[in-house]
């Protein structure tokens, strides 16, 4: 069974490109496979870290789109990953609408997962309610609270956005911090997380210290993971894995 991971948010600065190299590193280290998209024009930060994993798509045409699903005919067992550049939705939606994609998927069994990725900024979650609104009922709302971007997320706690998510299923998560520096450090070198963990006296290379902190980063990332339908052993679990960080709301 195939999953579709769109990782968007909408906004530019809220972490899209992070959660997609994360969940890249999961599929990575779990021996599962999957192939990336990066639409992003001008910096390409999956395609940088991930270079062998994730090639470029143009989203402002329904054939650089199309190159999504050629991939999944060729690999009906793939998991995908497309991270979705600031400003995107417009033109993926008009893609996904023209073909009646969503329903074609589900036909299909492929498990379609719309990431929503978030600052504690009222911003996202004004974005929130236009993706829910876009897609309506059928494929799986993963509302990321990015940690690493805000603090405190009462204005979507308090939202009719959420409660509206709630009414669809929607998956509400939240990825931890990394220590700022470590996270520069990484981004500087353009390394993979397990380059950031495993390469030593290397220019570039991480301290003990800071390897120390992407591991355990990393496991606490991956146990949020975890509960998610992001691969066909986990589609059946669905709503059951709230002990792993994850809240199935």
């Amino acid at each position: 069974m195939a999953t579709i991971n769109f990782i968007g948010g909408e906004k530019g600065g809220v972490g899209k490109s992070v959660t997609a190299r994360l969940l890249a590193q999961y599929y990575i280290d779990h021996q599962l496979d999957f192939q990336g998209f990066d639409t992003d024009r001008s910096h390409q930060s999956f395609k940088r870290f991930y270079e062998g994993f994730a090639s470029n798509v143009l989203v402002d045409n329904f054939e650089g789109l199309d190159e999504i699903m050629h991939t999944l005919e060729s690999n009906p067992n793939a998991n995908l990953i497309v991270d979705l550049a600031a400003q995107t939705s417009a033109p993926l939606a008009l893609w996904i609408k023209e073909a009646n994609l969503l329903e074609l998927l589900l036909e299909m069994g492929v498990v379609v997962n719309f990431w929503h990725v978030m600052d504690d900024g009222k911003d996202s979650v004004d974005l929130l309610a236009k993706l829910t609104g876009s897609y309506g009922q059928g494929p799986n709302y993963i509302l990321v609270q990015n940690k690493g971007r805000g603090v405190n997320f009462n204005i979507l706690h308090q939202s009719e956005s959420l409660k509206n998510a709630i009414n669809l299923g929607a998956y509400l998560v939240e990825i931890p911090k990394l220590y700022d520096t470590s996270m520069r450090k990484i981004d500087a070198s353009n390394m993979s997380f397990w380059r950031a963990m495993n390469h030593q006296n290397t220019e570039g290379a991480l301290s003990l210290i800071d390897r120390q902190r992407v591991k355990i980063w990393l496991k606490a990332c991956y146990a949020v993971l975890g509960g998610l339908p992001i691969h066909s052993e986990k589609v059946e679990a669905v709503g059951t894995n709230q002990d792993q960080g994850t809240t199935p709301l």
